[in-house]
Order: C-alpha cells, then sequence, then structure tokens
C-alpha cells in the first residue's frame, strides 16, 4: 500500500461500510413482507454483482455453492430479524459472529485458539446476553422483539460460518486452484432468491416506494458496497479493513433513528457497545503483536 493509495483506499472501506450500515433502515421503509424484501433484494444484488465485479463470473465451484449456503442464510435472517426486531439489534447481534468464527476455526479450518481470545469470547458472549435481559415491548417497527433477536443471533451464527467459509475459499483446493471470494456473495445471493422465492409469491399491492427501496437496497447496499470493499481490500490490510467496517454498526441503529423514529433500548446499547468495543480492542491488539 503506498502513501499515495492508503487514504483513498481506507476512503472506500469506509464507504462501504456506511451503505451496507443503511440495510435495516431501508428493509423497514418497505411494506413487503419480510421474504419478499430478501428474495427481491438477493435477485437485484445478484444481477449488479455480475456486472459490477468480473472476478464473481469467474471460477465457480463447488466451495463458492457451500461459502454460498451460509451467505445465503446470513442475507435471509438479516431481513427477517430486521422486521421483527429493531434495526439496532440486529447488527447488534449479528456483530457477534466472531464469537462463533474462534469457537469453530479450530474444528473447520485447524486454527488454533489463542488464550489471549478467552477473555474477548467472554466479553462478547457477556454483551450478547444483554439482548436477552430487558426485550422492549412489540411496536409497529418492531412487532416480535424476542423472536428477532433470536433470529438476529442466529444471522451472527451464519455470518461466522461465512467469514469462515470465505477464508476457506480463498485457499487453494488440491490443484492449486483458489476461486475469487466474490464467487461465494454472488452464489449466496442466487441461493437467497430461489430458496425465498416461493415464500415470496405472490406479490401484490407493492407501492413505488416498496420497489425504491428494493431498488436501493440492491444495487446499493449489497451490490455497490462490495464493489466499494473489493476495490478497497486490494490497499488496505485486513486488520485495518476489520476496524473501520465497524463503521456499519455504529451507523446503523442512527439511520433507523433518523428516517424512522426507532431507537433501541438501553440493554440493546449497552451489548452493542460491548461487542463493538471487545472488537476493537481485540483487532487493534491483534494488529500490535503482528507489528511488533
Amino acid at each position: 500500500m503506498t502513501e499515495r493509495s492508503a487514504p483513498r483506499a481506507r476512503a472506500l472501506v469506509i464507504a462501504a461500510a456506511a451503505t451496507f450500515s443503511t440495510g435495516g433502515a431501508a428493509i423497514k421503509a418497505t411494506t413487503l413482507s419480510a421474504w419478499q424484501v430478501a428474495c427481491l433484494r438477493s435477485a437485484v444484488a445478484a444481477v449488479v454483482l455480475l456486472l459490477l465485479l468480473p472476478a464473481a463470473r469467474r471460477g465457480m465451484s463447488r466451495r463458492s455453492l457451500i461459502v454460498g449456503v451460509a451467505y445465503g442464510a446470513t442475507m435471509v435472517s438479516f431481513v427477517l430479524a430486521n422486521k421483527l426486531t429493531t434495526a439496532a439489534n440486529t447488527i447488534f447481534l449479528q456483530s457477534t459472529a466472531p464469537l462463533y468464527v474462534l469457537l469453530a476455526s479450530p474444528w473447520l479450518l485447524q486454527e488454533r485458539m489463542q488464550r489471549r481470545d478467552v477473555p474477548y469470547l467472554l466479553v462478547l458472549a457477556f454483551g450478547l446476553s444483554l439482548f436477552f435481559v430487558g426485550v422492549r415491548p412489540p411496536d409497529r417497527l418492531a412487532p416480535n422483539p424476542l423472536l428477532g433477536n433470536i433470529v438476529a443471533a442466529g444471522a451472527g451464527v451464519a455470518w461466522a460460518f461465512t467469514v469462515l467459509g470465505l477464508r476457506w475459499l480463498s485457499r487453494p483446493d488440491a490443484r492449486g486452484y483458489a476461486p475469487d471470494n466474490m464467487t461465494g456473495v454472488l452464489a449466496g445471493n442466487v441461493i437467497a432468491f430461489v430458496v425465498t422465492l416461493p415464500f415470496a409469491l405472490p406479490i401484490a399491492h407493492a407501492t413505488p416506494t416498496d420497489f425504491a427501496a428494493i431498488g436501493y437496497l440492491g444495487v446499493v447496499q449489497i451490490g455497490m458496497s462490495y464493489w466499494l470493499l473489493s476495490r478497497g481490500l486490494r490497499d488496505v490490510p485486513a486488520l485495518e479493513a476489520s476496524l473501520l467496517l465497524l463503521v456499519e454498526p455504529v451507523l446503523n441503529p442512527i439511520w433507523a433513528f433518523v428516517w424512522h423514529g426507532e431507537t433501541p433500548g438501553g440493554w440493546a446499547i449497552a451489548g452493542g457497545a460491548i461487542i463493538l468495543g471487545a472488537t476493537a480492542v481485540r483487532t487493534r491488539w491483534v494488529r500490535s503483536e503482528a507489528a511488533g
């Protein structure tokens, strides 16, 4: 990474995180069902990814499809959770993915857990538990908060397996071939579309606002975000990128408040702060150790 390219690359990653962060508010702007939003968003995103990311069109493999199952589950559960609970709870609970990554890595990728990871896991687990201590009463934007929190926690598990899968996808196979990570993202959107289509039909009484929201979600929130991220990651180290991407869970509840007046509960704010703070501290710690 050159001094000239570094600021631009960081700006691209931050821009990707910012556009990712608008998903919860945009999902809540539709009158469509969660299944319809998940189906149509993935359909549009798949087309956009095919057009914007040539790498996603090359080298689709069996491994890409396996990773696609995990990513597709993430896409669908994220939408379902946003329709049931607050945007803040959804993104904060999905942000517990590192907890499951660290637990599963030794089994799936043969990557040993370090002793320093144990306190981090305990802090993440504590932050996760706070979302289920004081569940807010149902309202128009969060009609079933408890179920939504459970689905959002499932999104965290699915995202963890997506992260593990993308790392696995980047490893060469027996022939020395490793497909591009974006093939897994593309496969996930196609799988999400196919699986949710039976639950999404028929699509009736959709408004222009609904179609605008779906177009935004597929083109910008998914398609453009991954285009920005793929370009930014060329010159930003993975650890630094993971810190910059924390912009997403920070901004997500803000957009929901600005657009819909949605406010997360006190326990959710505390849990989210613990999860994001612990992740930021651990990422900086790992980076410092690598530099030293």
